[in-house]
């Protein structure tokens, strides 16, 4: 996601919550463009390691844009519609975890 200047990414563990994710990986993009090339590569970079997503949805607008890995959902919001949905107030009294480039360095 950092690769293609994903902001604000944010990891949220709600396996304690939820019977249907552990994770969710929140980032924002700043044009439907930038949506689209953000949930692409990490479809891209998972399907390199032998990894497909479950299903995605909301290709139409990219104003959100999900990547289902059944543990792990990908969320990648319009800045704008990430204000409107709120998943990290909806989900306020979970863990969560800030990503930064410097972690992303690290990982690479």
């Amino acid at each position: 996601m950092l690769e293609k200047k994903a902001e604000e990414v944010v990891i949220l563990y709600i396996g304690e919550k939820s019977s249907f994710a552990d994770y969710f990986v929140i980032a924002s993009g700043q044009s439907e463009r930038q949506v689209r090339a953000i949930a692409a590569s990490v479809e891209d970079s998972l399907k390199k390691q032998g990894v497909r997503p479950i299903g995605h949805e909301g290709e139409g607008l990219s104003q959100w844009m999900l990547v289902d890995y059944g543990g792990v959902i990908a969320h990648v919001f319009h800045a704008g519609a990430r204000l409107f949905y709120d998943l990290e107030g909806l989900w306020h009294d979970v863990p969560r975890e800030a990503v930064v480039e410097e972690r992303a360095a690290v990982a690479r």
